[in-house]
């Protein structure tokens, strides 16, 4: 028995010491692995740290971008809102223009776009009424003057010069085949100015027609007088 406890007794302790020498190495190897992850795990972190770090600041720089973006925008239709609104305003005055400069502006402008002085001058309703008959008469009046010769200030100063100066005038005016304008009887759906026909041919000299196309010219000089740009 005694020699069979021994034996028992060493395989006893060479199972425990070889268990022991497995539970070191498996230890070691644990503690290894453990160690790897370790690492392995603050690096990933450390990635994913600075990836977002990153994602936040460009997140962050392509919103600022957009607000900037944003702002202009809205900047830009301000002002604009702002310069279509002094071209409304300026309409406005000229539809608000006392009669007697209201037709001399309208005279004078049908003097200007004449080509041929015969043309038929289209009003709105309003204006036929009321202005038709002066702005044709005074534009006539202009064209006749444009292309008769100047009598010297001597002559026309007395009552018989004057005279003298209107038979030259409208002699002239004959000559040339201009200073005939004539006030349609028809109308168009204008706010103000006018419309020259001629021969089927239309000349738009709308107010609101003049205004619009004179803002591409001036919109630059209209928006330096609004903000100091």
């Amino acid at each position: 028995m005694d020699g069979i406890e021994k034996i028992t007794q060493r395989l006893n302790a060479d199972a425990r010491a070889e268990a022991e020498a497995i539970l070191a190495q498996a230890r070691s190897e644990a503690q290894a692995v453990a160690d790897q992850a370790a690492d392995q795990a603050r690096k990933e972190t450390a990635d994913i740290l600075f990836a977002g770090e990153a994602q936040a600041g460009a997140y962050t720089r392509r919103v600022a971008s957009m607000a900037q973006l944003e702002g202009r925008k809205r900047l830009l239709g301000a002002k604009q809102e702002c310069i279509t609104m002094a071209f409304d305003k300026a309409l406005e005055k000229l539809l608000a223009l006392p009669e007697e400069e209201y037709i001399d502006l309208l005279a004078r402008l049908a003097a200007s776009a004449a080509v041929t002085g015969r043309e038929k001058v289209l009003l709105n309703d309003h204006d036929q009424k009321k202005v038709g008959k002066a702005v044709v008469a005074k534009a006539n009046e202009l064209l006749a003057k444009a292309v008769a010769p100047k009598l010297p200030e001597e002559l026309t100063e007395s009552k018989a010069g004057a005279i003298l100066d209107k038979v030259v005038t409208a002699g002239s005016a004959l000559l040339a085949g201009t200073g005939m304008l004539t006030l349609g009887e028809e109308t168009r759906p204008i706010c103000g100015g006018f419309i020259l026909e001629s021969e089927g041919v239309e000349l738009n000299c709308a107010f609101e027609t003049l205004v619009r196309l004179s803002r591409p010219e001036l919109e630059r000089q209209v928006a330096g007088a609004l903000f100091d740009a």
